[in-house]
């Protein structure tokens, strides 16, 4: 059996070609990622040893090795994709320094050969769909909320008292007002039964007519610019068009992730404070829950274990998250623990006992995004709904 690692490049990819006793076969063969790239590397390996059985290891380096990996998983080869988080303890294991640029490509057929790794997620294509569009998703979110963050720049500018008149700028009620009438200036003109009209509607009779009153009385004694309102208006117009743009490509990508986590039968969803698109994540982000082999590599993966500081016999009791590891599936974590902390389980209780420790509220978050860790790995591990009793704090 044959090993064949690939260092994986922007442009260009490297490979490199060992046998099972580790000796380099060649030289290593550098090749674009184009078609052409891909039949050459064919070619070299066909050179070198025709047609006899091979495997294949590369890193997972951004998306870059999405196009190697689909050609040769449609020829039929096994291919094992590492985790970058493994690059630096792989490293340590280099035993040889070789004499061309292949180190990399020859280092990574190594680790295929001696077993030492574990693989990235990304071998099944609903999985790998699935994982796109949640990352997509979090785009859309950012783009948002930077969204919204213009808005409330416009707010304070035109009408700084704006916020404090409703318990959020982004309650139903308040964006109606806004985008009906965009302007101070025009709310005040609006007569108080038309404000009345929106906000009974939008705030299922909550609010009063006394609202309306005090919204149209407080736009027209503003004391934000009163110059420029028509371009504020124009401004805010194309910032809610796309607000509502956004909010729409949200409901249908949202749909579109559960459809794919619904062909899975994982019982994430099940965690109190984990919807089905933070379930999806999670999943996409962890995939095979066997490549760990218990909840602390899990834990280490998402980077939510504690750094350790130690110097001396010094050692900090005040460490935050390592961050070491997955970027994405640590923060789906934290906004799931986030979540989870404000409803009534062991979770919520957790939350609680570090806060009465005198935990600060994001220390605390982190504490529970832990123990999250290890109950998902539990609930993977099963293929079993969770069960309170089980993980009671």
């Amino acid at each position: 059996m044959y090993i064949i690692g690939i260092d994986i490049g922007k442009n260009n990819h490297e490979a490199s070609i060992v046998d099972s006793a580790g000796k380099l076969i060649g030289k290593s063969c550098r090749f674009s990622n184009t078609h052409k790239g891909a039949d050459k590397l064919m070619q070299h390996i066909l050179k070198h040893i025709g047609n006899e059985p091979c495997i294949f290891g590369m890193e997972a380096t951004g998306h870059y090795w999405y196009s190697i990996y689909s050609f040769l998983k449609s020829k039929d080869f096994t291919i094992y994709v590492i985790n970058p988080i493994q690059s630096d303890s792989l490293r340590s294991m280099y035993i040889r320094q070789t004499k061309n640029d292949s180190k990399d490509s020859f280092l990574i057929a190594e680790v295929i050969r001696f077993g030492q790794f574990t693989t990235t997620s990304l071998a099944d294509e609903d999985l790998l769909s699935m994982r796109q569009l949640c990352r997509y998703r979090d785009s859309v979110i950012s783009d948002r909320t930077e969204i919204k963050l213009r808005i409330n720049t416009i707010m304070e500018q035109i009408f700084p008292e704006y916020e404090k008149l409703f318990s959020s700028i982004w309650r139903s009620s308040s964006i109606s007002i806004l985008q009906t009438y965009l302007t101070p200036e025009y709310i005040a003109e609006a007569t108080v039964d038309e404000l009345f009209a929106i906000i009974k509607d939008k705030s299922h009779n909550r609010l009063t007519i006394s609202k309306a009153i005090e919204l149209r009385e407080t736009a027209a004694n503003t004391f934000g610019i009163k110059i420029a309102q028509d371009a504020f208006a124009f401004q805010l117009k194309q910032l809610f068009d796309r607000l509502n743009l956004l909010n729409e490509q949200l409901t249908s990508l949202e749909t579109e992730i559960a459809s794919y986590y619904n062909k899975f039968n994982c019982c994430l969803h099940t965690i109190p404070g984990i919807g089905l698109v933070a379930a999806a994540t999670i999943l996409a982000e962890i995939g095979d829950i066997f490549r760990f082999k218990n909840a602390s590599s899990l834990v280490a993966y998402a980077g939510i274990d504690p750094s350790v500081k130690q110097s001396g016999q010094f050692n900090s009791t005040h460490n935050h998250m390592s961050k070491r590891g997955s970027p994405y599936v640590r923060h789906a974590i934290f906004l799931a623990a986030t979540t989870c902390v404000f409803h009534n389980s062991p979770l919520n209780n957790y939350y609680k006992k570090k806060r009465a420790q005198g935990k600060h509220h994001l220390t605390a978050v982190g504490a529970v995004s832990n123990k999250l860790t290890t109950i998902i790995y539990a609930v993977l591990r099963d293929n079993a709904p969770y069960e309170p009793k089980k993980f009671a704090a």
